[in-house]
């Protein structure tokens, strides 16, 4: 005559940590076990308690126990994630320009030892900071296993440092602030024996900070209706090139949206 076995399944199993399942009746019967890692079948004995070990159960998530003499029978239940172990901590951008709202952005997800994500509410400490001072802190909670953040970037160029912690977990990432548009461009020029000798004076963004070399600026000389330009890149602060224009000539300069000022030159 058949039997009707019972499983009663762990209530509040957690990744890594044994678990047992009770069975009714009497007699041999063969156990199966579905989860996110694992599937097992093992010959038991009904009325006794099936031991899962601590690897058997590391994934956490879904688990099917079946169970199968006579007849069968399955029971779901579910392993949750175990305390926080690790940070993967992502920011963006690598390298940002100072003073810009909302610029620099970051992204936690806390994982167990078993690199299973924790879904159930944590909190998530972030930090900015340089050498000098901590710039910027948020406390934020994390929602369906991440949490994030936006912040401004500072009002200095240079490395500073983004830290993502949760109790004694900690992950860190460094961020290059770098000078942002000029914010004005002041020209001088000489004419010489080989042209027009144009230069800027030092270039700085709004906040003091010095212009990257590399950063563009376009000389552009009117002589009458005719246009030339000299693209030049920014080098130790300045940006310098040579006109070879006769005759008297107007020369401005700009770099992105930034316009210099005009210098009037006379010819030779």
């Amino acid at each position: 005559m058949a039997q009707d076995i019972e499983l009663r399944v762990p209530s509040g199993a957690v990744a890594g940590q044994p678990a047992s399942i009770s069975t009714t009746g009497g007699g041999s019967a063969t156990f199966y076990l579905e989860g996110p890692s694992i599937a097992l079948k093992r010959d038991v004995q009904l009325g006794q308690d099936i031991q899962l070990s601590a690897r058997e159960i590391e994934g956490a998530g879904r688990y099917v126990a079946t169970i199968c003499a006579s007849n069968c029978s399955s029971s779901v239940f579910f392993v949750a994630a175990g305390k926080p172990s690790t940070l993967t901590f992502l920011v963006h951008p690598s390298r940002a320009p100072v003073g810009q709202p909302d610029m620099i952005s970051g992204v936690a997800f806390p994982f167990d030892e078993f690199e299973n994500l924790i879904f159930t509410p944590e909190t998530v400490q972030f930090e900015i900071s340089s050498k000098e001072s901590k710039l910027a802190a948020h406390s934020v909670e994390t929602q369906n296993g991440v949490a994030w953040f936006r912040t401004s970037s500072g009002k200095s160029a240079g490395a500073v440092q983004v830290a993502a912690s949760l109790n004694d977990v900690q992950a860190r990432r460094v961020v290059q602030q770098v000078a942002s548009d000029p914010c004005r461009l002041q020209i001088k020029a000489q004419r010489t024996p080989k042209g027009v000798e144009v230069q800027t004076d030092p270039v700085r963004d709004c906040a003091g900070n010095p212009v990257p070399d590399g950063t563009i600026v376009t000389f552009t000389a009117k002589n009458g209706d005719q246009i030339s330009t000299v693209d030049a890149p920014i080098k130790q602060d300045v940006a310098r090139a040579r006109i070879t224009a006769k005759g008297t000539i107007v020369i401005s300069a700009a770099s992105g949206v930034v316009m210099g000022n005009e210098i009037r030159v006379g010819g030779q």
